[in-house]
């Protein structure tokens, strides 16, 4: 049946323009926050050339200036294990790029440059961001040097599994269109500040593209400028997220139908002083119920190292209560 939009319906008159109005300087608005934000971020960002640890030829990305003295932020996948690194600017400059640390827990990198003339980006914060808002995205896709697409953010607070397996929280979803070459590019607001680092598409869809979080990138630059690389905690065990039985749950009284079964242990691990063995269940550790291997490696984070906490794991139908002394990874 074919249905006629009337104007009593509700909400359509606040959002469908009357025939007299101009709507000219609407789009004239948009075009120039669009061109200024592009304009303020273009000379920031590089087109990165890669060359592999065998010395062929490798890949490419992009990467963007986050201090004037010129260390940049890009992925993790597109400089890891690079032997030489080659940076293009808008203004035809190649500089050559020195790797300083990765993270590929997070799938980023920070890279240097060196020389006079550099302009960082102003770096923003995903606090506050809104669905629909403006977002841009610069890069080098397909070999397009200093290209820009524009779409708005289409949801907050996304996951994305990385390269290394691990979970990458306060992922933003974009429709700004990436292809590759764009990986490591900035997302940007209509302001130019920096809302996220161009990371990943999936195959086959349209308009759902990803950045991780703009926070994050941030404390993974001052993690890697302070240690040179990111710190982590660590437990020393393999292990896997499993369906737990009904009557598990009940006697646990949790309502999570999920937990985390130690696969194997690491020798000389603070889970092997602790007295952890392949099997064992882990209910919670420091007061915290685990639900899956993704909620422990959120546990896993620089504030644990050092710190005694006490876990509990079910072993042949008992709750068993220990202390582990988590190290850093």
């Amino acid at each position: 049946m074919d249905y006629e939009w009337s104007s009593s319906d509700a909400g359509l008159s606040d959002v469908i323009p009357d025939e007299g109005v101009d709507e000219a300087p609407l789009f004239d608005s948009y075009s120039r926050a669009v061109i200024g934000a592009a304009a303020k971020v273009a000379p920031s960002v590089g087109h990165i050339q890669v060359r592999g640890a065998d010395g062929k030829g490798g890949g490419s990305g992009s990467g963007f200036l986050v201090t004037p003295d010129g260390y940049m932020l890009t992925n993790s996948h597109v400089v890891h294990g690079a032997k030489d690194l080659r940076v293009r600017f808008p203004d035809g400059s190649v500089r050559t790029a020195y790797p300083v640390g990765d993270d590929p827990d997070t799938d980023l990198a920070v890279i240097q440059v060196h020389g006079a003339g550099l302009q960082a980006v102003e770096l923003g914060t995903t606090q506050g961001l809104k669905v629909g808002q403006l977002a841009l995205a610069l890069g080098n896709p397909l070999g397009f040097d200093h290209s820009v697409t524009a779409g708005v953010i289409g949801a907050l607070g996304r996951s994305l599994r990385g390269q290394a397996g691990r979970q990458i929280e306060d992922v933003i979803q974009t429709d700004a269109a990436l292809n590759p070459g764009n990986s490591g590019g900035p997302l940007v607001d209509s302001r130019g500040r920096a809302i996220g680092v161009n990371t990943a598409t999936i195959l086959g869809a349209q308009g759902l593209c990803f950045a991780i979080g703009i926070d994050t990138a941030r404390f993974v630059l001052q993690e890697i400028l302070r240690h040179g690389r990111v710190r982590r905690a660590k437990l020393g065990v393999a292990a896997q997220t499993v369906h737990l039985p009904r009557r598990i749950g009940h006697a646990l009284e949790r309502d999570i139908d999920t937990g985390v079964r130690v696969a194997a242990i690491e020798p000389g691990s603070p889970a092997t002083a602790a007295g952890l063995i392949p099997g064992d269940l882990v209910i919670d550790l420091d007061g915290t119920a685990l639900a899956s291997v993704d909620r422990l490696h959120r546990l896993l984070d620089a504030d644990a190292i050092g710190r005694s906490v006490p876990v509990r794991v079910l072993r042949g139908g008992a709750i068993i209560e220990k202390t582990v002394r988590l190290e850093a990874r």
